[in-house]
């Protein structure tokens, strides 16, 4: 039996048509609304970053602020246009892109309304949240629902090898401090700082601010070292072997649902698998 918000949604009203633009990708309206937004995304970040440089930010400053605005506005527009566009729009406000979306407006009409030398560092922060725009550019990338889905896919496998890697990390930084412990000159003051020494290990990043100096503990080290070569590839071959079950990025379309705005959805989906509404 069809809601009443069912029967109240024409795809060919202006809220349908906002939708298919803003969320789809699969028209030329809709294409080239992503890659208007692309472009301002990439100005917003470059802009950003030349702010950092004094040079820059000394010369160029008043064309910074300028564009800055000009950006904001806009990605203001965007933001209550993908409000307006959903059926439950404080649903979208509080997911992922939707607070995505607000920090990419929130730091510089934070920054208008502060004022006094007091809040430069305040200040500071305000412009430098304008990097979670980046965030933005996920939305454009057609296999991020590949790799999303695969993620979920993957994830308890993935948290059993986590789990099993924190116990063997405890097991292996005991040892070390049982073996290195009892030396004078020895780095490993206790059990935590030896748990840090084998994460590092490990995962061979190796700072050197902690190494073994008995012939034990460097043999230990040295086991350490390679099977942690073997441990850093079982992640990637889950997450490898579940993208490989979706042989490419076809397999999962990009249908955004209008009433929770879920968008991995499998093809030729006629209902949306979060909240059971029609695409």
């Amino acid at each position: 039996m069809p809601t009443r918000d069912e029967k109240n949604f024409d795809p060919n009203s202006l809220k349908g048509k906002t939708h298919e633009i803003i969320f789809e990708a699969n028209t030329f309206w809709g294409k080239t609304f992503d890659v208007s937004l692309l472009i301002l995304i990439v100005i917003s970040i470059a802009v950003l970053m030349l702010e950092s440089v004094d040079a820059y930010n000394i010369l160029y400053y008043k064309y910074f602020y300028y564009i800055e605005w000009v950006l904001t506005i806009l990605f203001s527009i965007e933001y209550a246009a993908r409000l307006y566009a959903v059926k439950k729009p404080m649903k979208y406000a509080t997911s992922f892109y939707g607070v995505i979306d607000l920090l990419a407006i929130l730091p510089t009409y934070l920054e208008f309304f502060i004022v006094g030398t007091h809040f430069f560092m305040v200040l500071r922060v305000m412009r430098l949240l304008r990097i979670f725009r980046i965030f933005k550019l996920v939305q454009f990338l057609n296999e991020r629902n590949t790799l999303a889905y695969s993620l979920r896919r993957s994830w308890p496998k993935i948290s059993y090898f986590l789990f099993f890697l924190l116990l063997t990390v405890c097991v292996i930084g005991t040892l070390i401090y049982l073996i290195e412990g009892g030396n004078p000159s020895s780095s490993f003051e206790n059990i935590p700082v030896s748990i840090y020494w084998a994460i590092v290990t490990l995962t061979t990043v190796g700072y050197g601010d902690i190494t073994p100096i008995t012939p034990l503990g460097q043999f230990l080290a040295s086991a350490i070292m390679i099977m942690g070569y073997s441990i850093i590839a079982v992640p990637t071959g889950i997450i490898s072997a579940e993208i490989a079950r979706h042989k490419s990025g076809d397999d999962l379309e990009i249908l955004v649902c209008q009433y929770c705005s879920e968008e991995t959805h499998l093809p030729n989906a006629e209902f949306c698998h979060q909240c059971g509404h029609p695409l």
